[in-house]
């Protein structure tokens, strides 16, 4: 029987994209169920380190890091007999001698902006690239990421494995999906922006399309923002008017948004998956978003393509806000097109690889 440790410390120090990977991979999971020839547990330190207050941060980092993942998780690992490590993000676990490792590689925004990156986070993430080079699979989100990894890291194809992420509001999930409205008013009408508030998400741009439509004297539908750190935002300038910053926000009330909001506007410039897309897709909510990264390959021909500027963002939210039966087509082909991202699909061919590296380490 091969045992897999899942290591799922990012439960505990982020609530964005690996936190959600996490969390849908391990649904899907106990959605398809483990095959008797698999068994798996995980591999955490589970205390939440979510604040960026320092130094409580720092010193919570310095331990799960340094300590635990050292001297505590080794021990963890030999008493659950693991045959198989799964690194979910960056791997800072090694694996025991004789032990098959496989890691899931989200993308490697460390190498292509290593400016929108901590100090601490630019010296300890290129260590654990090399860690991503000696894995057994490497378990790529999205054919970009794979490109990615086989261009900047060196990796054979034939030790990737592209699994795409799951959806949260997959059609077919048998999990309710609950909403509920933000505890503060809302425009009737607005668009949607959501993602952590950092410049690789790219909010300035849309700050620039809304101060030319000001210029122009076309005033743009409300914007409502939903992500953590917006206080970073401050330091761009006054905002556009009709602006609302929600913060960080539940699921049921993203749900909720979602479902309500004209279009989500997501000008990011790097992304390994993107799943605010595929979410929104899945609940209905058009996306209007750039021809880079990974979105051309998750949105497909469901989504609105614009040119990466504020006069292609201004034009792009005009027409998707006045054009009723071009935005219903977007929300027709977007159901459809988010029908493939299942975490039940995601967990599966992820026990596949399970299977595989530990059957070689034998």
């Amino acid at each position: 029987m091969s045992r897999v440790a899942i290591e799922t410390n990012g439960r505990y120090t982020s609530q964005a994209g690996i936190s959600r990977y996490i969390r849908g991979l391990l649904h899907g999971v106990e959605q398809s169920g483990v095959p008797n020839d698999l068994t798996y547990s995980e591999l955490n330190w589970p205390v939440e380190n979510l604040v960026y207050r320092q130094p409580q941060r720092a010193i919570r980092t310095f331990y799960r890091e340094l300590i635990w993942a050292k001297c505590v998780a080794p021990r963890r690992l030999r008493m659950m007999g693991a045959s198989v490590l799964h690194s979910t993000g960056n791997p800072f676990v090694r694996p025991l001698s004789g032990m098959a490792h496989v890691v899931t590689l989200h993308d490697l925004a460390l190498l292509r902006y290593p400016q929108r990156f901590r100090p601490w986070l630019r010296r300890t993430g290129k260590k654990r690239l090399d860690q991503v080079r000696r894995a057994d699979r490497v378990i790529c989100i999205s054919q970009f990421t794979a490109d990615e990894a086989m261009a900047l890291l060196d990796i054979p194809a034939s030790r990737i494995e592209v699994i795409w992420n799951g959806c949260d509001f997959h059609p077919n999930d048998r999990r309710s999906i609950d909403e509920g409205p933000p505890d503060r008013s809302l425009p009737e009408e607005f668009f949607l922006f959501v993602g952590s508030l950092e410049p690789g998400k790219n909010l300035r741009l849309l700050r620039e399309a809304y101060l030319l439509a000001e210029k122009e004297g076309k005033a743009l539908p409300p914007l409502v923002i939903v992500g953590a750190r917006w206080e970073g935002v401050a330091r761009e300038g006054s905002h556009p008017k009709e602006w609302h910053y929600l913060g960080r926000q539940p699921d049921e009330v993203l749900t909720y948004l979602y479902r309500r909001a004209r279009a989500l506007v997501f000008p990011s410039r790097y992304e390994g998956f993107g799943l605010p897309v595929a979410e929104a897709m899945a609940l209905g909510c058009p996306v209007i978003c750039s021809r880079v990264a990974s979105l051309p390959e998750i949105g497909g021909d469901a989504v609105h393509f614009s040119e990466m500027s504020p006069g292609g963002y201004r034009q792009a939210i005009e027409t998707v806000a006045q054009d009723a039966h071009y935005r219903e087509t977007l929300i027709d082909r977007g159901r459809e097109q988010a029908m493939k991202f299942s975490w039940r699909q995601c967990a599966e061919q992820t026990m596949h690889v399970y299977r595989e590296v530990s059957d070689r380490s034998d």
